[in-house]
């Protein structure tokens, strides 16, 4: 029994660079800063998709990505206080007829020529208006968390199978968080 363990755990520290992800998202920069309105966002992300999602979607399937933003306040003797959660959904498609690609979020398209060109628009956001001015209080921080993902379970029912067993599907996601005072000052 001892040596079947024993080969498992070696066959699986041969095989870990084989069950990684094929590309990712990662922040680089994030910032909330106050507005006449209340609160906006700024953020930049590094976005690869992978060569076998890039495939995909060039081919015409329909992918949406989350952005989602959480700020809490930390409370020292109590569970930190739920402040604000915002998702944002974006579809990236290519039409074939036009070549070219779509970017959407709600009511709003826009259309770039190469896939680089759309995934570096989605991979800017600035200003995007967040909350109201009276949400965060004076004095106060607060630490904020910013991701932006792949949402696999809005993929053609076909694909959505393929991309939960196969690791060319996978693209990592990382999260960002820092430190937000009253007066927008972030990472």
């Amino acid at each position: 029994m001892r040596k079947f363990f024993y080969l498992a755990g070696t066959l699986a520290l041969l095989l870990w660079p084989c069950i990684t992800t094929a590309g990712s998202i990662e922040p680089t920069r994030a910032n909330l800063f106050a507005t006449e309105e209340g609160y906006a966002l700024s953020a930049d992300f590094a976005i690869d998709l992978g060569s076998r999602v890039e495939d995909a979607v060039t081919h015409g399937v329909p992918l949406y990505f989350n952005l989602e933003l959480e700020v809490t306040r930390p409370r020292r003797y109590w569970i930190d206080e739920h402040v604000l959660s915002h998702t944002l959904t974006y579809k990236l498609s290519y039409n074939a007829l036009t070549r070219h690609f779509r970017l959407g979020t709600g009511g709003l398209q826009r259309s770039f020529d190469t896939l680089p060109d759309a995934l570096r628009a989605m991979g800017r956001i600035s200003a995007l208006p967040i909350m109201e001015k009276n949400t965060l209080k004076s004095g106060e921080s607060y630490e904020a968390v910013l991701r932006l993902a792949l949402d696999r379970s809005q993929l053609p029912k076909p694909f959505q199978l393929d991309a939960i067993t196969t690791r060319d599907w996978q693209v990592d996601a990382k999260s960002l968080q820092w430190q937000v005072s009253l007066t927008g000052e972030g990472k």
